[in-house]
């Protein structure tokens, strides 16, 4: 087996890590743009869950309309996850994307463990899971091209 080497942005990169970096990109990339769907046609399941993200926030900020953050609050959410999708399928951008899409999804997995539940509308947790999954995927990612973060990378 040969181990080819690729740069990225001045660091080596074998074949096998390559691959395992794509898989992780990949798999992230795709969860976040299936998702959009959902959102950006005001699927009930979404208008279900930014209504409730709505709600808590309406709960501590009284002037807060709950409808208002539930529309600009979903679509906000999947302009997001589409542009971390796009970055993390761009070789000299796959960190920004690994933040963007950890960034989202931690508003995901924070408000999985508060005020939504686990399991939502009947899902057996499966949102919750992919959030992880994505998170995870996505923190794999930022650690393999780690020496592409501007100013701080190669300290890493």
């Amino acid at each position: 087996m040969s181990t080819q080497v690729i740069s990225t942005m001045s660091r080596p990169m074998s074949t096998p890590f390559l691959v395992f970096s794509w898989l992780c990109r990949i798999v992230a990339a795709v969860i976040l743009l299936q998702t959009l769907f959902f959102k950006f046609t005001a699927a009930p399941e979404s208008v279900y869950i930014f209504t409730k993200l709505g709600t808590f926030i309406h709960t501590y900020i009284p002037f807060a309309s709950i409808s208002t953050v539930e529309v600009s609050g979903r679509i906000g959410s999947g302009i997001m996850e589409l542009i971390a999708a796009v970055l993390l399928l761009t070789p000299r951008f796959v960190w920004a994307g690994a933040v963007l899409a950890m960034a989202a999804t931690s508003g995901a997995i924070a408000s999985h463990l508060t005020f939504l539940g686990i399991e939502v509308q009947g899902d057996k947790g499966l949102l919750f899971v992919l959030a992880i999954a994505v998170f995870v995927t996505s923190a794999i990612a930022l650690f393999l091209h780690r020496i592409q973060v501007p100013v701080i990378g190669r300290e890493f």
